[in-house]
């Protein structure tokens, strides 16, 4: 029987390489000219950590990062920001956290909305990835289609079609 995964990665190379041209681009744009502003990934936790001067500096970075994401064809959905941290002094430290794998809440709304569908395909929970099976490559295509109009906050591709 045909079957398609269905999981939500990001490939750690190319964010690292968004990172270290982010960071380029930092060091030469002239409004953080004599700016302290550092970023570094943690490729073991998936974090990427920003430390700067003020929240206006820390929101260009933030948007700087976006943009080198979605030109290294990497989904900005994928970072979970959390609060910011007022490190010593006067700097603002912010850890973003690199969304690996599917929660427990998008994977059973993805598999009601598959159920919801009524093709004749069954879908099952695995760990941080969905399994979709049927008989008709066809169904398994609209199933596609149907998953990727859906919004579940985060980036998902659809691996090993057999």
């Amino acid at each position: 029987m045909p079957s398609f995964d269905i999981v939500s990665k990001t490939d750690v190379q190319t964010l690292d390489n968004a990172i270290n041209v982010a960071r380029r681009e930092i060091l030469n744009r002239y409004d953080f000219h004599g700016s302290k502003s550092t970023i570094d990934l943690d490729k073991k936790a998936f974090t990427i950590s920003i430390l700067t001067e003020n929240d206006m500096r820390l929101d260009s970075i933030i948007d700087i990062i976006r943009s080198r994401m979605i030109k290294q064809h990497l989904n900005p959905l994928c970072l979970d920001e959390g609060k910011e941290k007022y490190a010593s002094g006067n700097m603002v430290r912010k850890d973003i956290i690199v969304k690996q794998g599917i929660d427990k809440d998008a994977a059973r709304k993805i598999n009601k909305d598959i159920k919801d569908s009524k093709l004749k395909v069954q879908s099952q929970i695995m760990d941080d990835q969905i399994r979709v099976t049927g008989k008709k490559i066809d169904d398994l295509q609209q199933i596609i289609s149907l998953v990727t109009r859906g919004n579940y906050g985060l980036p998902l591709q659809f691996v090993n079609m057999k």
